[in-house]
């Protein structure tokens, strides 16, 4: 049974405990940006009595937007858990950002939940990003249902959005409440249950009264009542249900329910819910149908789990005795309590002061390698929004939070130091949008290093790289407004940063052969420095990299320095010619040179070496080489003439275009300059309307057009 615990948090309030799997609910609301979940998240707990007002908990803090982050950008930039109680049962709400660039923080919460609630604003409508994500769903079989919102809104159009959600999710999305309108006959006031024909009044607030439809109620619902039960009965376990109710039995509401309720936890059926926020219309039907409709984490499948070696491990149960197997679903660095970790616990039950194993998988390209370590957990929390309340425990399918891990990042895996295990990992996008960053001071590198290693491991759509060609550091992100919040956050923490172009990996060689002349000859304080070398140069085919071949005669140069020579030759390849950029795809042949018993030396013939180098640069044809990548660009069929055209305007060769087996959409792919993608993952967003994805794939670099070549070189050359 769900009861409240005595156990006080950081900001003293009593958080929900459960015993019990069955009694949880953990449901995750996605839409597009602006179609109001965060508001809808805020009036739940306000009606069930969690906070005391909408937008706040006990000490005046924002519940869900509490980021700083989140107020500079007017919408909600990280997940967050509000848990409430209705029924007895605990619902853990977890709201997510809607916009594209936090793509990151959506997994996570569908990671964490085992039903999904598109909200879809009655003036907004459905995006293709959201009917993207629906099918997303339906391929892992994730329950769902849908909730207009703003149907106070002076442009709200009800019936449309309908409409358009039943065109873009598909079959067995249908309404179960019909709106009514209050005595202007323009406000919403009431809704009538299709099904139960009860109809809630909320005319003098919430809680609504509760009567029973007037006769002049039942005609003008009759038909979509009459769809609705012909597709409740559709997936009932009784297939003899169809047979009776077309052979004229009356099928009892009571009956509809339970088949209604059993299809929609198993995935079958998409309920509609109109909701109205502000004046509490539909709040309490959204919360009984969550109750009642979404599975328990009792009816879902649980991830994988290995041993941390990779060995095959018996399936999980949700069985609060069982072995404890939890993940973090999410890491977030608090300026007052450091870092917390949202966490879903899947197996097992997780007390304070309880020693975990943490394990995690390699992602070292994104600045996530492979880790093992015990950690002890101190306390355990029941979070709500910036809000921490210390519980008891937290059982196998409930959500909590933890402080002061050392070590665990989002999609760790938590579990008992004697019987660790490694939970499969769920997908992650690859961000896209490269952000160079420079620390303002020598004093800052430090500082930026830490923060940055903080952020990254709190975040898997971050990625970190040194580029050992252009030396640069390069944080690679969703989209813009992802940028902006990860740099607020380092500045918040106290990191003096700027931000510069970024460079692409340019490379320069040779398009023809030529002689060079090194000589280095130089008296100084009684010491000489005598080097003399001649070299030819000659082009490769591409990728073949660097040859070095000795052809000295008679012992113009001694042996003992012809490697002295070659490495001259390239460290002057790795500084590069014309540019500025690492030389590739040649050979370099010592054919002869000069030599003194006293004065010469190995620092003097790589000297010798690298002028000889730059001479026959000087006298050949140097190019600049640039990376052209492979990309795949996935989109809406109206939107394939467009991405192919714009990437002919960067200088893109086109290999052809696939439709899907959807026929919605299309993948486009084409070769294209990596110098032409640098802000690629935001102008494909404008392009196609958000519905945009693409991935790229370096191949090769290739000569660069001579006009832009020339414009590299004078740049260099300030």
């Amino acid at each position: 049974m769900a009861q409240k615990t005595s156990e006080k948090g950081l900001n003293g309030a009593a958080a929900p405990v459960v015993t019990e799997p069955g009694r949880v609910r953990n449901v995750v609301l996605v839409g597009h940006s602006g179609s109001g979940k965060t508001t809808l998240v805020e009036a739940l707990l306000a009606a069930t009595g969690t906070i005391p007002r909408a937008g706040t908990v006990t000490d005046g803090t924002t519940v869900s937007d509490h980021d700083p982050a989140a107020v500079r950008q007017q919408r909600s930039v990280s997940l967050a858990c509000a848990p409430l109680i209705h029924q007895d049962v605990k619902i853990n709400l977890l709201d997510t950002p809607g916009y594209a660039d936090f793509v990151g923080e959506l997994r996570a919460g569908l990671r964490a939940a085992d039903a999904a609630v598109f909200v879809v604003s009655a003036e907004g409508g459905v995006d293709d990003a959201t009917t993207a994500l629906w099918e997303e769903c339906a391929a892992v079989g994730m329950p769902r249902a849908v909730v207009i919102t703003r149907l106070d809104h002076p442009r709200a159009d009800y019936d449309g959005t309908l409409e358009a959600c039943q065109e873009a999710f598909g079959e067995n999305v249908m309404p179960i409440y019909q709106p009514m309108l209050a005595d202007d006959g323009e406000s919403v006031a009431g809704l009538l249950g299709l099904v139960t024909l009860r109809v809630l009044d909320y005319s003098e607030g919430y809680p609504p009264k509760v009567g029973e439809a007037e006769p002049e109620h039942l005609e003008p619902i009759a038909d979509d009542r009459n769809t609705l039960i012909e597709g409740i009965i559709a997936e009932s376990e009784d297939e003899t249900l169809m047979d009776r109710y077309l052979g004229g039995e009356e099928v009892t509401a009571d009956t509809l329910v339970a088949d209604l309720e059993k299809a929609v936890a198993k995935g079958n059926f998409y309920p509609v819910i109109p909701v109205c926020s502000a004046t509490g219309v539909g709040l309490d039907a959204l919360l009984d149908g969550l109750v009642t409709g979404a599975p328990s984490p009792l009816e879902h499948d649980l991830p994988v789990v290995t041993g941390v070696d990779g060995a095959p491990r018996p399936p999980l149960t949700c069985d609060p005795e069982g072995p404890l197997v939890a993940e973090v679903v999410k890491t977030t660095i608090d300026r007052h309590v450091g870092r917390v970790s949202l966490v879903r616990v899947f197996s097992g039950t997780l007390r304070p002061e309880q020693v975990l194993h943490v394990s995690g998988h390699g992602l070292a390209e994104r600045g996530h390698p492979d880790h093992d370590a015990d950690e002890r957990v101190a306390h355990v929390y029941s979070p709500l929004g910036a809000s921490l309340r210390e519980v008891p425990y937290c059982v196998a399918g409930d959500i909590c939070a933890i402080t002061k891990s050392g070590s665990a990042e989002t999609g760790d895996t938590l579990s008992g130091k004697d019987d660790p295990m490694l939970m499969a990992p769920w997908s992650m996008p690859e961000p896209l949008l490269p952000i160079a960053i420079v620390a303002k001071s020598r004093s800052d590198e430090d500082n930026l290093a830490k923060n940055l290693a903080r952020l990254v491991a709190g975040d898997p759509t971050l990625r970190l790289d040194r580029n050992p060609e252009t030396h640069q550091l390069v944080l690679w992100t969703m989209g813009e407004s992802h940028a902006d919040v990860v740099l607020d956050r380092l500045r918040s923490g106290g990191v003096e940063l700027d931000t510069e172009p970024v460079k692409v990996p340019l490379r320069e060689t040779f398009t023809t052969t030529a002689k060079g002349h090194g000589r280095h000859v130089k008296q100084s304080g009684g010491h000489g420095q005598y080097a003399v070398c001649d070299i030819t140069v000659e082009p490769l085919p591409r990728g073949s990299g660097f040859e070095f071949v000795d052809k000295v005669v008679g012992g113009a140069v001694p042996h003992n320095y012809i490697p002295s020579v070659e490495k001259g030759v390239r460290s002057q390849l790795d500084r590069g010619l014309v540019a500025g950029y690492p030389v590739v795809d040649l050979r370099v042949t010592l054919f002869d040179g000069k030599a003194h018993s006293v004065d010469s030396s190995d620092a003097a013939f790589q000297t010798a070496g690298a002028l000889a180098l730059r001479e026959a640069a000087a006298a050949a044809q140097v190019t600049l080489l640039e990376p052209i990548d492979e990309i795949a660009v996935r989109v809406p069929e109206a939107f394939v003439g467009a991405v192919m055209s714009d990437l002919s305007g960067r200088r893109g060769r086109p290999l052809g275009s696939e439709s899907e087996a959807d026929g919605a959409h299309s993948v486009v792919r084409a070769e294209v300059p990596a110098t032409e993608l640098i802000r690629y993952a935001v102008e494909l967003r404008a392009l196609s309307s958000g519905a945009g994805t693409f991935t790229r794939t370096y191949i090769r670099h290739e000569p660069m057009p001579a006009h832009l070549a020339e414009a590299v070189r004078k740049e260099h050359a300030k």
